[in-house]
């Protein structure tokens, strides 16, 4: 992968990534960047050049989506968020022939792999069903510090982990909205101790699917498959029979049929 296009997944991952619904890691399978930069984050020192060579262009395209085109996005999913989200729905449909490709090409296709499908996709919908029951009214503000890096740790599975929103996971610990008012005030004595938590749990986390990659890597990509279509559920805005509704159907089946094409291509 040269600079260029590294840089340009780098700047839709971050433009990308912030959205409600989407996660970093969902964007990364899609791009077919999740092992490899697993990996490359790992084993950094092993190989550090090729290593850096790789990271370095996905992570200034990532700041570059944050600061860029971040807000753009979010204006659309803001105004138009049938539209934006049935587009991202159709993306990730699309993308499904080569995720598929990926996680069979090592051992072949099994029936029982879908098990492990079906298991994360069940997951990834109750995870949804928190979401929508679990109230975001408590504050632990005074909080402290080992808590709030706890928070962090486990924060750092909805990052690692494809289709996990660490909103669940804060608002399992019901410190969501203290997160949220730390950010917007940049209170550090909150943010300080939930990114040090969040350093940890990253790299522990990324260490434990770096080794189940290695060691059982059709199982582990069907489980991330599940978390993928997952995530559509969380996107899902419904659907209206109305002008809003048309076009979203059109954008649904454009961005679905342009995605497949390109992936087409990769098979």
């Amino acid at each position: 992968m040269n600079f260029l296009s590294g840089y340009i997944k780098g700047v839709l991952i971050g433009a990308g990534a912030i959205l409600p619904g989407i996660s970093s890691g969902v964007l990364l399978v899609l791009f077919g960047m999740y092992d490899k930069l697993v990996d490359s984050v790992i084993h950094f020192f092993d190989d550090f050049r090729e290593n850096l060579k790789f990271l370095f262009p996905i992570a200034v395209g990532v700041c570059c989506g944050v600061v860029l085109f971040g807000n753009l996005l979010m204006y659309f999913f803001t105004y138009f968020p049938i539209p934006t989200k049935s587009c991202f729905i159709g993306l990730i449909l699309g993308s499904l022939p080569i995720l598929f490709k990926q996680a069979n090409n090592k051992r072949g296709f099994h029936l029982h792999y879908f098990f492990y499908l079906i298991l994360s996709l069940a997951f990834s919908i109750f995870l949804l069903f928190l979401e929508n029951t679990l109230s975001t009214n408590h504050f632990f503000v005074d909080s402290n510090f080992f808590f709030l890096t706890l928070c962090g740790f486990f924060m750092a599975i909805g990052v690692v982990v494809p289709g996990v929103s660490s909103s669940v996971i804060l608002m399992l610990f019901q410190v969501y909205n203290t997160y949220l008012e730390a950010i917007s005030t940049l209170n550090m004595t909150v943010l300080f101790p939930m990114g040090i938590g969040l350093v940890i749990g990253g790299l522990v986390f990324l260490k434990i699917i770096d080794f189940l990659l290695k060691k059982h890597f059709t199982p582990t990509y069907y489980l991330i498959i599940g978390f993928v279509l997952g995530s559509t559920f969380i996107l899902f805005p419904g659907f209206t029979f109305d002008l809003t509704g048309l076009i979203s159907l059109i954008l649904f089946l454009f961005s679905f049929f342009l995605a497949y094409y390109f992936e087409k291509e990769k098979i």
